[in-house]
């Protein structure tokens, strides 16, 4: 679908849209989302793809109705929307079904509620209970199906509305590797049938496999707060033929950009080529405090880095290695985040290659793996220094937990700053710059003379 295809048939517009809860104790407010501008149109389906915390799904309920927009306005099919938005209807990642009411019942509740008298809602359950392959199912109870078996009885439950506008907020990340694949293949058959209930889908993912293969459109979202990066247009013929050199083209790319949060999104990707360009100079300087550590552990970033090294060069396809070691991409992501942030490796054109000191640190000693990782967190890692420095300048060489979660508290919600606390002791604790103790919630340095030797080491 093409840019000028998109801009007719409105059905649902974003316009200016921010999004801010308050944050506790009357700390002022958390900016979830920033301007938002987006549409869905008639006859397309646009996938929202983002990490954890990009706003994803609280975008997905201001789209619909559930929670209203601190600034901005969403409007369905022309007019301004007040309260829910009667063109659409949910698939949620989470079952929700009511447990003592059979599957032809849990299909009718919104006919119900709608008050379509019941021999009407009878014939429609059927025809959507038939439409998701569980005829025959129809007077069993939730505890008697699987897990695929329930979540095509919520899809049962959105299609027997005719929404004009088919919302799923990651609904296939519930189930098993093979019953997600089958049942994200039938919707799709469904879609390129034209057979499908709806005149459009929004999807939620942070699946880049399952946007490129359902979409038409994916939107990419960015964190701190959630922002539209740009759009990448799937010009693929349907259905998306996951096999073709095109399709592994638009992978590379996403994944290029998705672990490059700098960089800018082109709507349209060349067919030949998966590069992304360079971020803008001339950046403003953030406070420390205000850089989103990746929530990975030491653990985690030595695996990853092993098990790059043993290949060709120290090289290896994103996707391959998804695959290979079975990771989601939100787990993926954060550890290759860790290790471009830390310079032990560099991400371009949907391969990561780990740089010499990264090959270093994969093959050599406990002790002198230490060593290197204490060198870039003081070169690489700004928020773990300032928390040295403002150790350092303590007389007793001891600060309470708390200064620092509020000044991460500036940046990011409670649960959040804590989060970010708790790596930046992790990774501090394991370069020996500090120390921490848990039942005093206290960080401290270490002995004089080690404290002494960092502090040499940061100002080089």
């Amino acid at each position: 679908m093409t840019s000028t295809q998109v801009t007719n048939n409105v059905l649902i517009a974003v316009e200016q849209v921010n999004k801010s809860f308050p944050r506790p104790e009357g700390k002022g407010e958390f900016n979830v989302l920033r301007n938002i501008n987006l549409t869905v149109a008639t006859g397309e389906v646009l996938a929202l793809l983002g990490r954890s915390g990009s706003g994803k799904s609280t975008l997905l309920r201001i789209m619909a109705g559930l929670i209203p927009p601190s600034e901005g306005k969403v409007s369905s099919n022309g007019k301004r929307l007040q309260g829910a938005n009667p063109g659409v209807a949910m698939v949620f990642q989470s079952f929700a079904l009511l447990p003592w009411l059979t599957v032809q019942e849990n299909v009718e509740l919104g006919l119900d509620a709608q008050g379509v008298r019941r021999d009407e809602r009878r014939q429609r359950a059927l025809k959507a209970i038939d439409l998701v392959g569980l005829d025959g199912f129809e007077s069993a109870y939730p505890k008697e199906l699987s897990g695929g078996m329930r979540q095509r009885v919520g899809f049962a439950r959105a299609f027997v509305l005719e929404p004009q506008v088919l919302f799923m907020d990651e609904p296939f990340s519930a189930l098993d590797v093979l019953t997600a694949e089958n049942l994200r293949g039938e919707i799709d058959d469904l879609w390129n049938a034209g057979t499908f209930p709806s005149k459009s889908i929004l999807i939620v993912t942070h699946n880049i496999e399952e946007a490129l293969f359902l979409a038409d459109r994916v939107i990419i979202l960015g964190s701190n707060p959630g922002h539209i990066r740009g759009e990448v247009v799937i010009d693929m013929p349907r259905p998306h033929d996951r096999t073709s050199i095109r399709f592994k083209s638009l992978i590379d790319y996403i994944y290029t950009v998705m672990t490059n949060p700098e960089v800018e999104v082109s709507g349209a990707v060349a067919a030949s080529t998966s590069t992304v360009q360079a971020p803008r100079p001339g950046a403003i300087q953030q406070s420390p405090y205000a850089k989103l550590l990746p929530h990975v552990r030491i653990g985690g970033i030595s695996g990853l880095l092993e098990l790059i090294v043993d290949q060709p060069e120290g090289k290896d396809d994103i996707p391959r290695l998804a695959e290979r070691i079975q990771l989601s991409v939100d787990d993926l992501l954060p550890m290759l985040d860790a290790t471009v942030m830390l310079g032990f490796a560099e991400v371009a054109q949907g391969d990561v290659k780990l740089t010499e000191i990264g090959q270093d640190f994969a093959t050599t000693t406990i002790l002198r793996s230490k060593d290197l990782f204490r060198q870039q967190v003081l070169e690489k890692v700004p928020v773990v220094v300032s928390m040295v420095q403002t150790l350092r300048e303590k007389r007793n060489r001891s600060m309470r937990a708390d200064f620092f979660i509020d000044l991460l508290e500036e940046y990011y919600p409670h649960e959040e700053a804590e989060r970010q606390f708790a790596t930046a002791v992790d990774w501090g604790r394991y370069a020996e710059l500090f120390e921490y103790d848990a039942s005093e919630d206290r960080l401290y340095l270490p002995e004089p003379v080690v404290a002494q030797t960092l502090e040499s080491e940061a100002m080089e």
